[in-house]
């Protein structure tokens, strides 16, 4: 049998049934009061809670343990601006037709146009990156494997570990998206992801009564 290079699980934590009910119930509340919003404060967030949440969600696991993505967070106000300016362009295409009835007529509900300021509002804008090649090391080329599902999940910590914080969110994918790579200097072995919008939410802030529905456990689980 091949011998792989290991080390002892040293660092998990088992707790008593009655605790893990209790904690799992108190996260399930925590999480539950995360909305996705449109309106953001502008002030500040320390620099050093993003990295934070950053370095959670380089945590996820991944294909091959290869790390497919890259983060690249913000504060700038020139760089906003541009995102915002290209962002805006391409949203007005996409709600003046290319999306289709379809699409738009699903988007109705939520209340959204082509009009973005939270872009250039928002403290923190993060571009999220999935990687075609890489590896453990920044130097590796190998072939990166479940890239998509990969950065899914780290997508989804990352959105947890801001909301943690204490910070709102809103996730974000202009069509199209390649013009963030040009801004935010990527190469061409990456691809958009996903724009995370990070920050404190307005006093005016508001959540679509259509975004509060959620499926049921009995909707969303089977038990077998």
């Amino acid at each position: 049998m091949q011998q792989h290079d290991c080390s002892p699980l040293d660092d998990f934590i088992e707790y008593p049934e009655a605790e893990m009910l209790s904690r799992s119930q108190s996260f399930y509340d925590l999480v539950k009061r995360r909305h996705s919003i449109r309106s953001f404060s502008d002030r500040a967030v320390d620099k050093q809670v993003i990295e934070n949440c950053l370095k959670t969600a380089g945590t996820a696991p991944s294909g091959a343990n290869h790390q497919p993505w890259h983060f690249v967070a913000v504060n700038s106000i020139e760089i906003k601006k541009q995102i915002r300016e290209q962002a805006e362009f391409h949203e007005r295409g996409f709600y003046e037709g290319r999306a289709g009835k379809e699409w738009l007529d699903a988007l109705k509900d939520l209340g959204t146009d082509a009009n973005k300021p939270y872009l250039e509002h928002a403290p923190w804008l993060i571009a999220i990156f999935s990687q075609k090649k890489g590896g453990v090391c920044e130097e590796d080329k190998h072939t990166n494997y479940y890239v998509h599902e990969s950065v899914g999940i780290a997508t989804g910590v990352l959105i947890t570990a801001l909301h943690n914080a204490g910070l709102a969110t809103l996730t974000h994918t202009p069509k199209p998206m390649s013009f963030l790579n040009k801004v935010c200097q990527r190469g061409d072995n990456e691809r958009v992801y996903m724009l995370l919008i990070a920050g404190y939410p307005a006093d005016d802030a508001t959540v679509p009564a259509h975004a509060q529905v959620k499926k049921g456990l009995e909707d969303i689980a089977t038990f077998l």
